[in-house]
């Protein structure tokens, strides 16, 4: 678990039983104005060019400055795929704070999913961009195999197809997921996750895997709240992004 003066956050991203690990997971301070960019991706493939998809997504993405928002940071993330063979989704969270509240401006494509946790509820902030979820929308059947198939990539979104939300809050933390862990951990048992746990990303990664989950697994938690209980600790200097594959 990450500590920082107001923020603590984990991540963890694990293989399963995929041949490769395609999923990423980054974040990285803006040198600027200090605040935090969080970045995670689902490479479509199970292959080491589709994890190399990904990586290259959460990496552009994070590199973004804060002050050109999230959804920004979605595009600088297709402008790193331009040359490439392969895609990703991706899920971006730029946490922030000013003297009335503290919140997360979010931007997204595909089926990454982003939650607002507390002590007491977990809340589902995005909408899937997949077959299912449209049909669903139109209050049509779905099968199993529609909630795997997005509708929406990074190399092939435009600017008003990207998901995109702001929340104001009063310390609730956010969760980021890959569809390893969201559509293999129950929403109750998350929650027992991140409010419990010393390392709630990790343990969310190995909720996933002894629940049968075969897929890429990837989570990051940021939790404003428990950093509150404690006394800040010594600031550190900025760091380049920290890409795990």
């Amino acid at each position: 678990m990450h500590h920082d003066l107001d923020i603590r956050w984990d991540t963890a991203s694990e293989r399963n039983l995929r041949a490769v690990n395609a999923d990423a997971v980054a974040t990285r301070r803006d040198p600027s104005t200090g605040e935090l960019v969080f970045a995670v991706a689902d490479g479509i493939g199970d292959t080491q060019r589709s994890a190399e998809a990904a990586r290259k997504a959460v990496a552009a993405a994070v590199a973004t400055p804060v002050a050109q928002g999230a959804i920004q940071a979605v595009l600088a993330a297709q402008q790193a795929l331009l040359l490439a063979e392969d895609d990703c989704v991706l899920i971006v969270a730029m946490p922030f704070t000013d003297r009335v509240s503290t919140g997360y401006r979010i931007a997204w494509v595909g089926d990454c999913r982003a939650y607002l946790w507390d002590d007491k509820t977990l809340h589902q902030l995005t909408s899937d961009q997949t077959v299912a979820a449209y049909l669903r929308s139109q209050l049509r059947p779905t099968t199993p195999r529609m909630e795997h198939i997005v509708t929406n990539t990074v190399r092939t979104t435009t600017t008003d197809q990207i998901g995109w939300t702001q929340v104001r809050t009063s310390g609730s933390g956010l969760l980021l997921a890959t569809d390893g862990v969201h559509k293999v951990v129950p929403a109750i048992a998350m929650h027992r996750e991140l409010t419990s746990s010393v390392r709630p990303a990790q343990a969310l990664i190995e909720a996933s895997a002894a629940l049968g989950g075969r897929d890429n697994a990837t989570a990051a938690v940021i939790d404003w709240t428990a950093a509150r209980r404690e006394p800040p600790p010594v600031p550190r200097q900025a760091t380049p992004p920290l890409v795990h594959q």
